[in-house]
């Protein structure tokens, strides 16, 4: 009842504004809309909820929690969606979780909203500064399971987007909250003219004020649009060493089977479907490179071994597939799978199902038709890969268990066949019922090619790309990214360009090209400059292929490669001791 009177209240009319304003403007920004002059605006809504609250500490945390709920409702509402979907929850269920998860993951609001509210009491001016160091703070220290940053809203804007090379998007949050309070000051012209014309003219102590103000925002928007604009420059004009003909096939495969259709028939019809996609695509014009998505062919593997047998994931029609179309076509195919290894080997060497470890991998198979290195997913999605707790696998039976990989290598792809099969008669899929994959490379035995790598790239599977400290533990130079999801859970939502929205920074960060291969939509291509190649997204929930000259950027270390978020941490410590001497000597 509190809360109905506190709604229906002036104040909660204001403040539900707020939230709104907060809210709309970010979503409004950010992928797919992309309105990038309403970013600027939406912290205004946490500028104004702190104004009107600072230092009443109970009510600030409540509007923190307020500002989680309406943002996730707004802008990340298909979280819901994958509750129920993915996640296999009721309503009654998916409802409290979606609630739950919009406090904890976006704890961000209450820290932010605490913090200002401190160091304005304590500070008393700086609050240009006092708003970066507050959202730094928050966006660094609290938990999230989807990180997303403010930063990555201001990243829509080409030239800024360039910073990222140097403080990835946590600066560009504190870039954006800097400038932001300056605009939010500016709110009301009149009183800002009042300011001018009463007080600048008779005291030297405002005059000083102003001018410190005024001099510190020009000086921050010099650094990052000059800084942007020169990295963007010095990037375009870099000459690639080579081009990789890269082709992503979208086969918008089945996931689960709780409308009623035969599981036997769907996944028949999607290997033919991509044995069709690939041909159609392929023939006559080979690629170096085909990249199959996360789920790409759901429920099996093509690793042959004694665990992947018992655990009944091993489909030979499979294996033969991926290796027809690499022998078909001279290429390399990179495709995921499931895979499986014993946790600890019994002593009277019998394998148990509890020993089984599964793991979401993809590998990638060589022009040869045989299978090469493969990626085990090392960070795993909380609730959709595994449960924080073993008695949870009971609430939801579409959640896996799988453990996290350990290998953090890249995969090296090999030089394609430049000539075309000397076969009169190729094989497909319905080839593959008589014929296992031992066959298949006997068949193609004449189109065999001396193994030759011709380069590697960093594989990421589903939401790892937006991790940005998790992709820099790589090593290696890699000629590009791949990245292989699947966003068929969300639906047709917004969710698909959100999730490539915050990862496109890695281009920048490595100054390397993005393949980002989706199982239903929107897959991409991303230069190292953020942008998206032709702006060519296919559709979501749609087979569909697309195929672009991948360039390769020559290797070099940027910043953040060598040095993650020393800028970011160097800032907040700086600030963090300046208030702190500050404080003390005016208390």
């Amino acid at each position: 009842m509190k809360l109905v009177r506190f709604l229906i209240s002036r104040e909660g009319f204001i403040s539900v504004f707020c939230y709104a304003i907060t809210a709309v403007f970010s979503f409004l920004s950010f992928a797919p809309l992309n309105l990038p002059f309403f970013v600027w605006l939406a912290p205004f809504g946490l500028f104004l909820v702190e104004k009107r609250n600072r230092g009443v500490w109970k009510k600030l945390i409540y509007h923190g929690f307020g500002f989680s709920i309406l943002f996730y409702f707004v802008s990340f509402h298909w979280i819901y969606h994958m509750t129920t979907v993915f996640g296999g929850f009721d309503w009654y269920l998916a409802v409290p979780i979606f609630i739950g998860s919009a406090i904890l993951l976006n704890f961000k609001f209450p820290v932010y909203l605490l913090l200002f509210s401190f160091l304005a009491k304590r500070v008393g001016k700086f609050f240009p500064i006092i708003a970066s160091f507050s959202i730094l703070f928050a966006e660094f220290f609290t938990p999230q399971v989807f990180p997303w940053y403010f930063g990555n809203v201001v990243a829509e804007n080409q030239i800024l987007a360039q910073n990222a090379e140097y403080v990835s998007a946590y600066g560009l949050s504190a870039f954006l909250f800097f400038i932001s309070y300056y605009l939010f000051l500016l709110r009301k012209p009149k009183t800002f003219y009042r300011f001018i014309t009463s007080f600048l003219s008779k005291h030297k102590a405002f005059q000083k004020q102003f001018l410190f103000g005024a001099v510190s925002f020009v000086l921050v928007l010099i650094l990052f649009f000059g800084n942007g604009y020169y990295l963007f420059q010095k990037w375009s004009n870099v000459k690639p060493i080579a081009e990789r003909d890269v082709l992503i096939v979208q086969p918008n495969a089945p996931l689960e089977f709780r409308d009623g259709r035969n599981p036997a028939e769907e996944i028949r019809n999607l290997m033919n479907r991509i044995d069709v996609m690939t041909e159609k695509e392929l023939k006559g014009t080979p690629a170096d490179l085909v990249v199959l998505p996360e789920s790409g062919v759901p429920f099996f593997t093509t690793h042959d071994t004694e665990v992947t047998r018992f655990s009944r994931i091993y489909w030979h029609q499979f294996e033969s597939l991926m290796a027809i179309i690499s022998l078909r076509h001279g290429t390399n195919v990179f495709y995921n799978e499931l895979d499986a290894d014993l946790a600890k080997t019994e002593s009277n060497g019998r394998i148990s199902r509890r020993d089984v470890r599964m793991y979401n991998s993809s590998v990638i198979m060589n022009p040869n038709g045989e299978r090469r290195n493969s990626y085990q997913k090392v960070f795993l999605l909380i609730f959709g890969e595994y449960m924080p707790f073993e008695w949870m696998y009971a609430l939801s039976g579409q959640t896996g268990q799988f453990a996290p990989g350990t290998n953090l290598n890249l995969i090296p792809y090999y030089e394609p066949r430049k000539t075309a099969s000397t076969q009169t008669k190729d094989l497909h899929f319905e080839d593959t019922v008589t014929m296992g994959p031992a066959g298949v490379r006997e068949y193609y035995s004449k189109d065999k090619v001396e193994e030759k790598q011709i380069g590697s790239f960093l594989p990421l599977i589903c939401y790892e790309v937006i991790i940005s400290e998790f992709v820099r533990k790589f090593e290696g130079d890699p000629d590009f990214i791949v990245n292989v999801t699947n966003d068929k859970w969300y639906g047709n939502s917004v969710e698909s360009y959100q999730h490539h929205t915050l990862g496109r920074l890695r281009a920048i960060e490595f100054r390397k090209w993005i393949v980002r291969s989706t199982n239903s939509g929107t897959s991409v291509f991303t230069d190292h400059l953020g942008r998206n190649i032709d702006n060519d997204f296919t559709p979501i929930e749609t087979t569909a292929v697309i195929r672009k000259k991948v360039q390769v950027i020559p290797g070099e270390m940027t910043f953040y490669r060598l040095y993650g978020n020393l800028l970011s941490y160097l800032y907040m410590g700086i600030v963090g001791l300046v208030f702190f001497f500050y404080a003390k000597r005016n208390p």
